[in-house]
């Protein structure tokens, strides 16, 4: 015999409390129990078979209201009996209780978890659910407006249909059935969404050593609002970005891939299970950043699968099409994809899932480069600021007049100021002055002497393929 499993559980004797595990295996996918076998799978023989071939049957019928195929067999002179149960498309309860067969255990659902299965049985998502007493005139034009901006952006969505008032646009998107809104209008679109769900909004928190929080944020309102809302404050305030220059231009590179980052956000806030009252909660540390959520893979999914080709099952449909309408995310289930290439491309660990029942996490490493970087740089004293050089210049406010002397310099390292002033057309006074400032900013050296040297711009402000170096440190050495 094969050992137990999702489908086949031994019993050496019957007890009416058997009754439950066939419940189990009919919500589930499903199974076979075995009665007059050990945990091994060993015969060990009924003394009655007989008599449970003819109980047996009537009692699931009475307390379950199924049917059940109950065979008898003998092998080595000892008989058992073998009750094949099939997978039901709707809710079976013993006595009031839903049992669920999940890998080789039996539990009882309650909850959420039993809202959930109770509605796929009958072929319905959470977020079709419609919703009585709600108005067109108690949705704010806020989440409107960041949608077709968004859609107008990416072309999911024609003009004429944007140009539609909010009532025809949300019956445009199917969210509204039977003159009635659907629980996924209302999240995506309505202010309060917590009203009706509420654990609907996203926590952050930033954490310097595990379980000890400095700071922390919550972020509410409607999906589409969170979803940008939340994006944005984890990289202007949560995230520390290694700080480069190239040509005069500025780059920010961060622990995560952003467009990785907002992929795992996004699809946090779509596959969430929004009968649950906990919120979405990101925590970041010094070397990882960790989203956690409520939720479930699809049935006979593993995390395993998860990074395998697979087909898109958004766990609310009609919250996925709309992000979907907004350019956020695709419909082909290359979400999990884009992340890995991301970070791939990036080169940083690939991202880690961790499920456990009505539990989904997902966990970004950073690089032991970046931790050793980001140790060096001082910890932000309060929230907000960004991290990068102590001094220097912030590029973004070089003015017109110093890139033109820098593109000069960067042609000829060894022009004079008066053909400085002829190629610029500046006054020599504006010269001297603004060749000051960016030796002070350490961008220009001066090599030799004012008659026969010549300029140098500091390396890592020229345009090329060289790794560039944390600003902070590239300074000091300007400086020195």
């Amino acid at each position: 015999m094969p050992n137990e499993s999702q489908c086949i559980e031994y019993k050496e004797s019957w007890n009416d409390d058997y009754l439950k595990w066939i419940c189990g295996f009919a919500n589930a996918q499903g199974g076979t129990l075995y009665i007059g076998l050990d945990d091994m799978g060993k015969i060990v023989g009924l003394k009655n078979a007989k008599k449970l071939m003819e109980d047996i049957p009537n009692k699931v019928r009475d307390i379950l209201g199924i049917i059940v195929d109950v065979n008898l067999h003998s092998e080595i002179g000892k008989e058992y009996i073998e009750i094949i149960v099939n997978k039901y498309p709707y809710g079976i309860s013993y006595k009031g209780e839903y049992h669920y067969r999940t890998g080789s255990t039996k539990q009882i659902l309650k909850g959420s978890a039993l809202i959930r299965f109770l509605l796929q049985r009958q072929g319905v998502t959470w977020d079709s659910i419609t919703v009585p007493e709600v108005s067109i005139k108690d949705f704010r034009e806020d989440s409107f407006s960041i949608f077709r901006e968004l859609a107008l952006a990416r072309n999911r969505l024609s003009e004429e249909d944007l140009a539609l008032d909010n009532l025809q646009l949300l019956e445009k998107l199917d969210l509204i059935e039977d003159g009635l809104f659907r629980k996924a209008a209302i999240l995506l679109f309505h202010h309060n969404a917590e009203k009706w769900a509420p654990g609907a909004y996203i926590r952050i928190g930033y954490f310097p050593r595990p379980g000890e929080i400095e700071y922390q944020d919550e972020v509410h309102g409607s999906l589409l609002e969170q979803a940008t809302k939340a994006v944005d404050l984890i990289f202007l305030k949560y995230l520390k970005a290694r700080i480069t220059f190239r040509k005069w231009y500025r780059s920010e590179t961060y622990p995560v891939p952003p467009n990785a980052l907002k992929e795992a956000i996004y699809n946090s806030i779509i596959h969430r299970d929004y009968s649950s009252v906990n919120p979405i909660l990101i925590k970041v540390y010094h070397d990882k950043i960790f989203i956690g959520n409520c939720g479930y893979l699809p049935t006979n999914w593993t995390v395993d699968n998860l990074f395998e080709p697979h087909n898109s099952v958004p766990f609310n449909p009609y919250i996925a099409r709309t992000f979907y309408r907004t350019g956020m995310i695709e419909t082909w289930g290359r979400g999990i994809e884009k992340m890995v290439n991301g970070c791939v491309e990036e080169k940083v660990p690939l991202p880690r899932y961790v499920a456990f029942p009505g539990d989904i996490n997902i966990i970004f490493s950073f690089t032991p480069e970046y931790v050793r970087w980001s140790e060096t740089v001082d910890m932000r004293t309060q929230p907000g600021t960004v991290a990068g050089p102590s001094s220097g210049p912030n590029l973004d406010s070089l003015t017109e007049v110093q890139i033109k002397i820098l593109t000069e310099l960067s042609q000829k390292s060894d022009i004079t100021q008066r053909e400085l002033a002829s190629n610029t057309g500046l006054a020599r006074s504006t010269i001297i002055n603004n060749i000051a400032t960016l030796k002070n900013y350490g961008i220009l050296i001066r090599i030799g002497s004012s008659q026969k040297g010549h300029w140098q711009i500091v390396d890592s402000f020229l345009d090329t393929d060289t790794n560039d170096q944390d600003t902070t440190k590239k300074m000091g050495k300007a400086n020195g």
